[in-house]
């Protein structure tokens, strides 16, 4: 047995306003750590990963980056 399965790796979720209602939202699993992507408010919201700069998801806000099911 691996230490993984002792210690599993946090789960990063993007939390996303889906087209259904306020009330209502989409949750989308990242591969990196939550602190390694900036989340941007706008007209447009952003999060941008900060290992390479690539957009993850460019759209309707408010969005959140959450580790195990908690805000960062």
């Amino acid at each position: 047995m691996s230490q993984t399965e002792f210690f599993p790796e946090p789960t990063t979720i993007l939390r996303m306003p889906s087209w259904l209602g306020s009330q209502v939202h989409e949750d989308r699993e990242l591969p990196l750590a939550a602190g390694d992507y900036k989340v941007t408010p706008g007209e447009r919201w952003t999060v941008t990963s900060l290992k390479d700069g690539s957009t993850v998801y460019s759209g309707i806000g408010p969005v959140e980056v959450l580790r195990n099911g908690k805000t960062v």
